[in-house]
Formats: C-alpha cells, structure tokens, sequence
C-alpha cells in the first residue's frame, strides 16, 4: 500500500515492478542513500576492469624493454664467441699470439720479478731519479702510508720540474686521500679520474680502469697486480699483508706500456703525451722478448682473454696458474680440460675463501671445481692471505704477469694490461715462487669435493649465477 493524499491506494502494478528492478540494478531512490551492499556489489563489478588496465599495462611496459633486451643479448652474443684454434707448437705459434693480440714482440728487456712489499722502495727509488716524466695508474687506492708516500714524492718531483700524471680509477681511487690530491695539483701533478661516477658515464659505469702501470722518463716501467693500499706493505706473512707480484722493465717493451698509459689518458683528460720524453728512442736493456697485451676490442675477444686462451691451447707439458679471482668462460674451461687430455700438468692456485677479499668471487669459482677436477685439472686453495698475483706460466718457458683476472669482468668489462715474458729464467722463478706457496695451500680432491655440504653448494650456485659481473 502506498499512502496518497491522506488515504491508503493500492500499489501500481507498473511502479512496483520499477522498484523492483531499481533495486536489482542497484539504482537508488531519489532522495535516499543507496544501501551498502550495493554500493559493494557495484565496486566489485568495476574491479575486473580496473585490475585488467593494470595487466594491461604492465604487459605494454615489459613488452617496451623487449628491444633493449634483446640488444644486451646480441651484443653479449657477439663477445662471448665460442673459441677454438688447431693445436700447434707454441714456437710457432709465438709471432701469432703477438699478432693476435695486437702486440708486437720486442727482443732486448730486462725483466725484474718483485714479490709482495719489496716493490716498493724499487719502485719509489726510480721515482725520485725521474729527470723528465712520470705517469702513474692504478686501480685500487686507499688513504694511508702508501699514498702519503707517493703523493709527497710526486708533488715534490712536479715543483722541480718533471712533468708528473696520475690517473686513478673513478670508483677504486675515490678513497685515495682529499688532502693529498689538493697538495699534489697544487704543486703541479695533472690528475684525471677514469669513468667517474657521473650521468655522463652511466653507460660506461662497468668498464673500469684496472691497470697498474708507472713509466718514469718513457725507459723504466712497472706492470702488476700492486694496489696503492697499505695491506700490500709487508711480506704476506698473514693476513693483513697480501700476497702480489709485479715486474720491474727496462728496454724496447717499455714504449707499449706507455701507450698503454695513453690510451686512458688520452681518453680522460684529452691531452696527448707525446714527444721523447715520452717515448724516447729505447736501446737494449737486456736479453728477454717481451710484448704487451692490453687492448680492449668491440665486438670480439679481448687481447688479454685472446693471450689467456692461445697459450693454453699450444701448451705441450705444464700450465701454472695463480689468481686470486678464477672464473674461466666454457672456452677457457675446455681449453684447460683439453689441455689435460694432451698429457699437460695443469695446476691453478686460488686464495681460499676465509683468506679472500671477496668470498664470494669464491664461491662462484668453486662452483666451478667440480667440473675442472674430473677434467684433470689440479686446484689449490691459498690460506695464508689474500693471494693477489696474476701468473700464468706455460711449459715453464712463457709467462704472463699483469692486473688481468681469469674472469669475465678483466676479459670483457674492465681495462687491463699483461705482459708477455719470453724467457726460461723468469718462468722458473715463478714457478718456484708457485711451488713455495703450496707450503700454505691444500689441494682440492673431487671425491671429497661432490661431498661438501648442500649449503656449500647451495652459496656456490647462488654466487655463480653472477658470475659475469664479479
């Protein structure tokens, strides 16, 4: 019933049946609030859409990096080439790894092993013989008495004259010491940084300057793995101090190591160290052949991964390996397993992961072992400390001594820089100096290897998966 003019009328049957299905639509009177389970049931019914658009567009942006995806892909797929070359001796083959790594051999160095903390008064006595130029690069600085050290000399031969450059890396040299870099422009050292971290570099921000170079008057120079940080003072006698070889060199190979030098200079400052007193006219300083390895190609293996690979494929009887971040590609993996098959003793020594800068480089590396253990290969922990050297020797005739890792990051990414030694003498001592560092290693054995823990293996499979960015 419905009230009209002070009486009760019946319902119309036709307005009855409209409030009905305004009731069924969810359409509110006039003049009154629309009930809460209709206000409920229409926001569920308008939800399916909302969420849709949501979808949608998630699709549309996941679908707009597509492209640049498949651009690091490409190019990813054109850098990682899956090497392989015919054996071959490597006497004949020495013209071609010069070649091949866009080097050339040169006859007439002298070449000076120094291990640990005896490189540094060597190299802070020819510092402060410097008559014309010195040009330093490194990549790891950290304030401290080795900084103190090489900024009082270097300020101290600018204001007399020498024409003094130091390039540091953007990211590895930002902990070098304020005071000391005001002090040395001051008295006229030319400083550059290599990539900083700006949005002009965002692009670049992984491709680091990992060189250690110093060239003093274009005729000494000093190649290696020796960080300016005060832990690479010392002996390596525990773990503060850490294990580390460089080379001292004199001769005809000093002039690539310069234009090693140059090439980041050049890149970062715009100036062009030219002249004699750069690159003087070089007489022989010894008997040992010598080249340089250091540039980084587009598009195709660098020199160092290119050096790495050549001579492990033309070795005949040993392959000694020390560095402290292990991480060889699959063609590097077959080129060492397949050396094993030809009857070659191939030994590679690690730090151990509680001895490590980074333990979990490490873990990566060991996920590794398993693998190059049932191929022959022979694998050493190093405990005693940071074991930081860069040593590959091959049939203990050839040896390779720099800042180059055997890891994706120094082969692909970063700017490093090896030098290639020709001579039985020095490929003796450094496998000597290898066999002297067992005495604080432990060989790993596959067996009791397939048996460490599922933890263990867990965080070595967890570690791998970056393994090209350590």
């Amino acid at each position: 019933m419905r009230r009209h003019q002070g009486g009760n009328v019946p319902d119309d049957t036709t307005a009855a049946r409209l409030r009905v299905l305004r009731s069924a639509l969810g359409v509110p009177r006039r003049g009154s609030d629309p009930p809460r389970a209709v206000r409920s049931l229409g926001a569920r019914r308008r939800a399916p859409t909302a969420r849709g658009s949501v979808k949608a567009r998630r699709w549309l942006l996941a679908l707009s990096y597509a492209p640049l995806l498949f651009l690091i892909w490409s190019i990813k797929r054109r850098s990682r080439k899956q090497l392989h070359l015919e054996e071959t001796d490597i006497e004949d083959l020495i013209p071609s790894i010069a070649g091949l790594t866009q080097g050339t051999l040169t006859e007439g160095n002298r070449v000076e092993v120094l291990q640990n903390g005896a490189l540094w008064d060597r190299l802070f006595a020819d510092i402060e013989a410097a008559q014309k130029t010195i040009n330093y690069e490194t990549f790891l600085s950290k304030e401290g008495e080795l900084t103190r050290r090489l900024s009082d000399v270097l300020a101290r031969k600018a204001r007399a004259g020498v024409q003094v450059r130091l390039l540091l890396d953007g990211t590895g040299g930002r902990f070098y010491g304020d005071a000391d870099l005001v002090r040395m422009r001051e008295a006229g050292v030319k400083i550059e940084r290599y990539h900083p971290v700006r949005m002009r570099n965002i692009g670049r921000i992984n491709n680091r300057d990992h060189r250690k170079i110093c060239v003093v008057d274009g005729c000494v120079a000093y190649t290696g793995g020796h960080c300016l940080v005060d832990a690479w003072l010392g002996d390596a006698e525990d773990a503060d101090h850490f294990r580390d070889i460089s080379v001292r060199v004199e001769g005809p190979v000093v002039a690539q190591l310069q234009s090693a030098f140059a090439e980041n200079w050049i890149e970062e400052s715009g100036e062009v160290p030219g002249g004699t007193n750069f690159f003087p006219r070089l007489e022989r300083a010894g008997d040992v052949a010598a080249h340089a390895v250091w540039v980084s190609t587009t598009g195709s293996p660098s020199s160092v991964k290119l050096l790495h690979y050549l001579l492990i494929r033309a070795a005949t009887r040993r392959i000694t390996i020390q560095n402290p971040y292990f991480l060889p590609d699959p063609a590097l993996r077959k080129a060492l397993i397949d050396a094993v098959a030809r009857g070659v003793d191939v030994r590679v020594m690690i730090p151990a992961a509680t001895a490590s800068d980074s333990p979990f480089v490490q873990h990566a590396s060991h996920h590794l072992y398993g693998t190059l253990l049932k191929g022959g290969v022979r694998l050493f922990d190093y405990h005693n400390t940071l074991l930081h050297q860069k040593v590959l020797v091959v049939d203990e005739r050839w040896a390779s001594v720099g800042s180059t890792n055997f890891d994706a990051r120094s082969f692909d990414l970063s700017d490093d820089v090896s030098l290639m030694i020709y001579d039985e003498r020095i490929a003796r001592e450094l496998e000597d100096t290898f066999d002297r560092d067992l005495a604080h290693a432990t060989e790993a054995h596959l067996d009791s290897w397939l048996r460490r823990s599922a933890k263990h293996k867990l965080i070595d499979f967890s570690a791998f998966v970056f393994n090209e960015q350590l």
